[in-house]
């Protein structure tokens, strides 16, 4: 009797909540649409550059992976003989609303708290080009184009970003995110709805090897009804590169984590993937530890967490963008990353093929 009244339960509070948040989802989605057809059809104006620009973005909130995914970008680009810049607001960090400039290969140590933990991990990671910050994006990429030269820019986080033009526009979907959540918020979790796509060159689908062959048909199913054309789509995961120290110091191999105890530690959109990627590695987490997206870790936070990681005589992992800022405050030998790169289980070629024609390189590269 208790069940069956629990489910009744639940059942109300669902048509509740989609009786009062159906008519908000709808006027958010028109808004979108509206405004895409704004620009799409010059009401407002996009500012224009004498390179490709390359958005790199997703239509839902949280993490999809795009840091990792213009972190193989980059290289690629490189390997080209190109020179890319990276445009990022860089969220939460002091130039967010002004602007700053991050050169790769850069001698000094740089503040996170100036520039934000993913400009500075990819500008990092970068072996040519540079990493431009700031939320006024098309701004500051005319404020500091004659100094960087670039070749290609990359647009993180850009496919809202419609002031300014783009040659090439991936999206990417996270496999892990439930299915029921496909709904444009407050009802779900999208920015935008999926009609959106309309506007996309390629598709990549991140964490592919983190679900059931069924959940990624159905959400490729979900997906390619809003096509009105066919773009490439790739499935890509992360490919373990091994557990580093604050020193960036490889420890050891991210297998001889199988039995080891540790604290999780995360400040990321999503802290559940990376627990699961831990545990998948037979990780004994004793703790997990979540903080906001973006957030900046306090002496505070870390002492406290380094006590705990005594009592429970357990390491402390954490994520690579989380690193970036945690030795800003501490750098006890206790505290390790696991250092990821994307990889592709499919699709690899025929988006690189797509992106080898708007960037002309079929050609001699000039």
């Amino acid at each position: 009797m208790n069940e069956s009244l629990q489910k009744n339960r639940v059942r109300l509070k669902s048509l509740i909540k989609g009786t009062a948040f159906t008519p908000l989802s709808i006027l958010w989605e028109w808004v979108y649409r509206v405004r895409r057809s704004f620009y799409e059809y010059g009401v407002f104006k996009k500012a224009t550059f004498k390179v490709p620009v390359i958005s790199v973005g997703n239509i839902s909130f949280g993490g999809t992976g795009k840091t990792p995914t213009i972190v193989w970008l980059a290289d690629w680009l490189i390997e080209k003989g190109l020179t890319p810049v990276v445009l990022t607001r860089g969220y939460k960090g002091q130039l967010e609303h002004s602007s700053g400039l991050l050169k790769s290969g850069q001698k000094f140590r740089l503040n996170p708290f100036d520039y934000g933990d993913e400009p500075l991990m990819i500008s990092n990671k970068m072996k040519k080009g540079a990493v431009i910050v700031g939320k006024k994006r098309a701004e500051n990429l005319m404020k500091y184009f004659s100094e960087v030269h670039p070749d290609v820019v990359l647009l993180d986080d850009g496919f809202q970003h419609l002031q300014i033009f783009r040659s090439f526009n991936i999206v990417l979907f996270d496999a892990t995110m439930a299915l029921n959540l496909y709904k444009v918020a407050p009802l779900g979790y999208l920015r935008e709805g999926l009609s959106a796509l309309k506007d996309a060159d390629a598709i990549i689908i991140s964490r592919a090897d983190m679900v059931t062959k069924e959940k990624l048909d159905k959400l490729i199913g979900t997906i390619s009804e809003h096509f009105h054309h066919q773009p490439p789509l790739a499935l890509t995961r992360y490919q373990p590169l091994g557990v580093f120290d604050v020193h960036d110091k490889y420890i050891f191999s991210i297998h001889e984590l199988k039995g080891l105890r540790a604290i999780a530690v995360t400040a990321i959109a999503s802290p559940d993937s990376f627990y699961r990627y831990l545990e998948n590695f037979g990780v004994e987490i004793t703790e997990k530890v979540s903080f906001p997206d973006h957030y900046f870790f306090t002496p505070e936070d870390v002492n406290e967490l380094l006590i705990k990681a005594s009592q429970q005589s357990a390491i402390i992992l954490c994520s690579e963008k989380d690193m970036v800022k945690m030795k800003r405050v501490s750098l006890d030998s206790r505290i390790l990353f696991t250092k990821v790169k994307v990889e592709f289980m499919s699709g690899e070629a025929e988006l690189l093929k797509s992106l080898s024609k708007v960037l002309r390189l079929d050609s001699p590269v000039q």
